[in-house]
């Protein structure tokens, strides 16, 4: 039998195929400014989002969308949402990114905060861009722990659940519980304890203040030093998993592949430091609604190509090929 998947056409510059480098690569690169406009999206518990919205807009009421899910701890000045609203705005679509919940520039209302398998805000957010936008061809494109989100929501939802035309997944933690096991070895560390001390300093003045109803205190939650634990006592008691172990198989996008019936693009690197080797060799296969595209080197979120005498975003240039490939049938091109 063939294998599920496809070889990307990425291929990294010489001297920077390493997986390290190709994942922290894109922080020391100059990004592009990306003017942006906020608006505070309410959510039917109450809660909000922050949503950031490129500009200049289209005037066009029927222009189509891109709606961007960043990755743990992301935000709009992550790397890539810089590079891939400026690539969908370039394009002449509207653009946003939907921050999670405490990621914006406001901390939520409500003792929680989001993770791996919270698709109910994306899923809010895709229905009111339908109510306001009806006319216009909708793209969701998720990042690492939004990109298992996005997976998790179209499998569940179905191609007739959301008024999208396609989706994209990059760098998806499709096994979580793998994932997690593999950032806690080696020199991936770095990234965990990186990752870890953003959580925690986000949640120490929740705690602090009495916000969470969580069976710990400040020293308690210092004192965790992996993700698994963090989400053993943080994630999973927050969002109604029992323990660790429970969330990463609840929310694990990975089994559900094979029930994927809208278009979905998914690119991943074989070299992801966040994820365990050949990821998704321990998968089921893909329904044949699934396109997924593997490339050797790229790193987590990497993917630096060298384009025009300089190191370049192939994520951006990828994703406006596929853009532009879902469009051209609406436009008739």
């Amino acid at each position: 039998m063939d294998e599920p998947w496809h070889i990307a056409d990425f291929r990294a510059p010489p001297g920077l195929g390493n997986r390290h480098v190709q994942t922290l690569l894109p922080r020391c690169l100059p990004r592009p400014a990306v003017r942006w406009a906020g608006e505070i999206l309410a959510l039917p518990d109450g809660d909000f989002v922050e949503l950031a919205w490129a500009q200049p807009a289209p005037s066009e009421t029927d222009a189509p969308i891109l709606v961007l899910f960043h990755g743990l701890e992301g935000s709009i000045d992550s790397p890539y949402a810089r590079e891939l609203l400026n690539a969908a705005a370039g394009l002449g679509w509207r653009a946003v990114l939907m921050h999670f919940r405490g990621c914006g520039e406001h901390t939520n209302r409500l003792p929680r905060a989001y993770h791996s398998g919270d698709t109910a805000d994306a899923r809010w957010l895709i229905g009111q861009l339908s109510q306001r936008y009806p006319d216009a061809m909708k793209v969701a494109v998720g990042v690492s722990l939004g990109g298992n989100m996005l997976a998790k929501l179209v499998a569940e939802e179905g191609s007739q659940g959301l008024d999208l035309a396609g989706a994209i997944v990059i760098s998806a933690p499709l096994d979580l519980a793998a994932c997690a096991d593999t950032l806690s070895q080696g020199f991936a560390r770095l990234y965990e304890r990186h990752l870890l001390a953003s959580l925690k300093q986000k949640m120490a003045g929740r705690l602090a203040r009495g916000e969470l109803p969580l069976a710990l205190g400040p020293r308690e939650l210092a004192s965790l030093d992996s993700l698994r634990g963090y989400d053993d006592a943080v994630t999973a008691p927050l969002h109604g998993f029992d323990g660790a172990a429970d969330y990463y198989r609840r929310a694990s996008a990975g089994p559900l592949l094979t029930e994927v019936t809208l278009p979905m693009l998914m690119l991943h690197a074989d070299d992801d430091p966040f994820m365990p080797p050949a990821l998704f060799a321990r998968l089921p296969r893909p329904s044949p609604a699934v396109r997924v595209e593997l490339a050797h080197h790229g790193g987590h979120v990497g993917f630096v190509e060298w384009r025009d005498g300089r190191p370049a975003s192939w994520l951006a240039r990828r994703v406006a090929r596929q853009l532009t490939a879902w469009q051209a049938p609406r436009t008739g091109r």
